[in-house]
């Protein structure tokens, strides 16, 4: 950014509304020199920053690529409605934070793919950044755009707009993708022979090498490489052992709140447990945790280089990490005099947690967060979920007896079989929660109860046994959160839930094909933008977008799938087949549990994968 340009900006910083989110410079921001031989990536955010710097994905990427010698990685985030009526009015195009580079001079870009309903920003972000929007308007010196995350496994609504997709874990893929940029570039190759290498490389898609066709009813008919660089279907990459993979011991750390303020432990990756409506349970197979002696290690490093007084851990079922008590207690041990509390998301109810509850007591008493899913015991069997009423109120009562007065509980509405019975359960149970409290004597329990529920709209995801689900319409979703905001007119407790109408675009955009594209780039054009957030929202403008692109919506949220149906994500192989997950899709609708496969193997089909499966 030239000084003119850079005075410019320093003058609007003092107009906007929160300046921390754009200047940079936290504490273990890392700031490289460009120079000749390093590579200069942008990674990109499509949201605030305060979503942004909550995200582990994302300063793991930045620890990766920083560490590499040839390689610097900058941040980018989406700004703000008062930062970006402001870029434009000055001409500032958007930049990065360390060294406020705008984002067309690095080599490439990587946008992180974490919901659907921020892919309009990923297109302003790029026409901010002076980069063709379109992947065939880029002239030959324009960064290469990549994307990666939990969305890419379905990338085909964005196939227009991305250069490369790096499928599954990223930690070793994108430097392996950030070298063949720099050695394309040095050889002086073009740009298609450069995305040529990309092919090449294990867990790479570059959607230009591919077509698709369509049977009149508009399914999909077929999906074929266009060119001899491309392969078919993309095996996604896996990091295997966690105990050896990167990860960072400092962070930057921002001048100002964000969503998750403290230290994040993975502790581990990965889920056995099968819901049925979980699309991170599949992608992100097989299980692998940290050791404990190497998340302690970890821990110390971040609380000396950030001085946080949180910390948190992290995965898709922390109540499974086979050393959960021994980590817990060692954790409290080490930092109890910092006063470091502990909080402990995502926790199985159906596990012995007594121990983990006590010493995560004896520091700091954050709140706890369970996810029944169901109300009603047929539901949370129909989705595979293991857990009973029975285990709920047990572990309530063991927290509430161990001075914890607050506590999350999530659901979701639409799930397939569902009927009103089912949703007037969630109300049942929040009751019966609420109970577990006052059963204990008033001296013996915290005081200020607060129950928050939780409860949102199911969205049939890509890989998992409800992909041939319809979702529920609109107007029914209405009707259903209307009942049960009815039903939970409860002392001490909270009800939040979800839009529907933005539940509605998010099924349409998880399981898209390629012509959800053209509905993408017409809602752009129509100052879609910051979709997740509610008040920036405009259902209006997406549905006149779906009419200009020619599309039904309803095609792609509540259309029930036929079994042989080819889906636009079968180009990808997580490891899971199509034949288990079909089973279980049967086995759903007949209120069938599934074992958790650490019991044994169920023949989900990652054995295929050497080394990935313990069994």
């Amino acid at each position: 950014m030239n000084q003119q340009t850079n005075q410019r900006l320093e003058a609007l910083l003092e107009r906007v509304q929160k300046p921390a989110r754009y200047v940079g410079g936290e504490m273990n921001a890392v700031v490289k020199e460009w120079q000749a031989g390093v590579i200069p990536f942008a990674f990109c955010f499509p949201d605030s920053y305060e979503v942004a710097m909550s995200h582990l994905g994302m300063k793991i990427i930045y620890d990766v690529v920083n560490r590499q010698p040839d390689m610097l990685c900058e941040r980018v985030m989406m700004p703000w409605v008062d930062m970006l009526a402001g870029m434009k009015a000055e001409n500032i195009p958007l930049f990065s934070l360390e060294n406020r580079k705008p984002l067309s001079s690095f080599a490439a870009v990587g946008f992180t793919l974490q919901y659907e309903m921020s892919y309009t920003n990923i297109l302003h972000m790029l026409d901010m950044g002076g980069i063709a929007v379109k992947n065939e308007e880029r002239d030959e010196g324009a960064p290469i755009v990549l994307a990666g995350g939990p969305c890419a496994c379905n990338p085909e609504p964005l196939h227009p707009f991305i250069d490369a997709f790096l499928m599954g874990d990223g930690e070793e893929s994108v430097v392996e993708v950030l070298r063949a940029i720099a050695k394309g570039r040095e050889k002086g190759l073009s740009r298609v022979d450069i995305l040529r290498e990309l092919a090449a490389i294990p867990g790479t898609y570059v959607p230009r090498f591919y077509e698709a066709s369509y049977h009149e009813d508009g399914t999909l008919k077929d999906f074929q490489p266009t060119d001899k660089a491309a392969s078919l279907p993309i095996i996604k990459r896996v990091v295997l052992d966690l105990d050896e993979a990167a990860y960072p011991e400092d962070i930057p750390v921002p001048f100002t709140e964000i969503v998750h303020d403290r230290i994040v432990l993975e502790v581990m990756r990965g889920c056995t447990r099968g819901c049925r409506f979980c699309q991170a349970g599949m992608l992100y197979r097989p299980v692998r945790e940290r050791s404990a002696e190497r998340l302690f290690k970890l821990a110390q490093k971040l609380v000396d280089a950030t001085g946080y007084e949180e910390m948190s851990l992290s995965s898709l079922s922390t109540g499974d990490y086979t050393q959960l008590n021994e980590l817990v207690r060692g954790l409290n041990e080490r930092f109890a005099d910092q006063r470091v509390s502990l909080s402990l998301p995502s926790l199985r109810i159906d596990g012995h947690l007594q121990e983990a509850l006590t010493d995560t007591a004896k520091v700091k008493k954050s709140g706890l967060t369970f996810a029944p899913e169901a109300g009603t015991q047929r539901l949370r069997d129909v989705i595979n979920k293991g857990v009973t009423e029975e285990d709920l109120l047990r572990t309530a009562t063991e927290a509430f007896s161990q001075g914890y007065s607050q506590i999350k509980l999530y659901f979701m509405m639409g799930l397939p079989t569902e009927t009103d019975e089912d949703l007037l359960g969630i109300a049942d149970l929040a009751r019966k929660v609420a109970g577990c409290y006052y059963a204990i004597p008033k001296g013996q329990r915290a005081r200020g109860l607060k129950i928050v529920v939780s409860c949102a709209v199911f969205v049939p995801k890509p890989f998992t046994p409800f992909q041939w689900a319809a979702q529920d319409t609109m107007e029914e979703v209405r009707r259903k959160q209307k009942l049960l905001r009815e039903a939970l007119n409860i002392k001490n407790l909270t009800f939040n839930w979800h839009d529907s109408e933005l539940s509605f675009l998010e099924a349409c955009f998880a399981r898209g094909d390629r012509r959800m594209a053209d509905v993408l780039y017409e809602a752009y054009l129509r100052g879609c933008m910051l979709d997740g957030w509610t008040e920036h929202f405009k259902l209006d403008a997406w549905l006149a977008a779906f009419e200009a692109a020619g599309v039904d919506p309803a095609f792609y949220a509540n259309r029930l799938r036929g079994k042989d149906e080819l889906f636009p994500w079968e180009l990808l192989d997580i490891g899971v087949t199509k034949a288990f997950l079909w089973r279980e899709n049967e086995r759903a609708h007949e209120a069938q549990t599934t074992p958790d496969c650490r019991e044994y193997c169920l023949g989900c089909g990652l054995t295929r994968f050497e080394g990935a499966c313990a069994k």
